[in-house]
């Protein structure tokens, strides 16, 4: 079982990279946090990985950090959370947001993610409730990138620069930068027009 990776980040789309290894191009699917975290393109990255493989199907998943492959598993293992699935609710909320929802049964906060109804997220904070504590919560805030706080308005302001064709990790750090300039509570407008700024210059 491949279990990590250490390349090249050669390419980015919305929710993957590939991580060139000696030559090799290793397609793996992330969240968009961990896209933000890998750096721009042609840079050194590491990435933990998990392989799943099924009946039509073998996917090379990857994270920033052990923690968050962690959450993955754990993830995965609700009836109902496939791959895509628990990366959305990776990409929206942090390891530490996920082991208090959990440990709160706070279901809303889980229903944030794209593509999870108020059923699924009750199943998982009841199923995940009693494990979250033996799991991390520190997410990436050990990494280097600076990544965007502030759920909606930061994901749709990342959305935007993302249309008009940066790079995941360029759109996040942008953002990030952005709100740092002009306060959490900035409107989409003028985030995506001062994180514009940012990510064109």
């Amino acid at each position: 079982m491949i279990a990590k990776l250490r390349g090249v980040l050669d390419e980015t789309g919305s929710d993957w990279a590939v991580i060139d290894v000696a030559g090799v191009g290793y397609l793996v699917h992330c969240s968009s946090k961990t896209l933000a975290a890998l750096g721009e393109v042609g840079e050194g990255c590491t990435v933990f990985t998990d392989l799943q493989v099924s009946e039509n199907d073998m996917r090379l998943l990857g994270f920033a950090e052990a923690g968050e492959r962690d959450w993955f598993r754990l993830l995965t293992q609700v009836q109902g959370v496939g791959s895509k699935v628990a990366l959305a609710i990776l990409s929206a909320l942090s390891p530490g947001e996920l082991r208090d929802a959990c440990a709160a049964t706070d279901a809303a906060t889980v229903a944030r993610a794209q593509g999870v109804g108020p059923k699924l997220a009750g199943r998982i904070v009841n199923e995940l409730k009693d494990k979250a504590g033996a799991l991390p919560g520190s997410g990436l805030a050990g990494a280097s990138v600076v990544t965007p706080k502030g759920g909606t308005v930061a994901a749709d302001a990342m959305s935007a620069l993302q249309n008009l064709g940066f790079k995941p990790a360029v759109a996040a750090s942008a953002v990030a930068h952005a709100q740092g300039e002009l306060g959490e509570g900035a409107g989409l407008n003028e985030l995506v027009r001062v994180a514009l700024k940012r990510a064109a210059g």
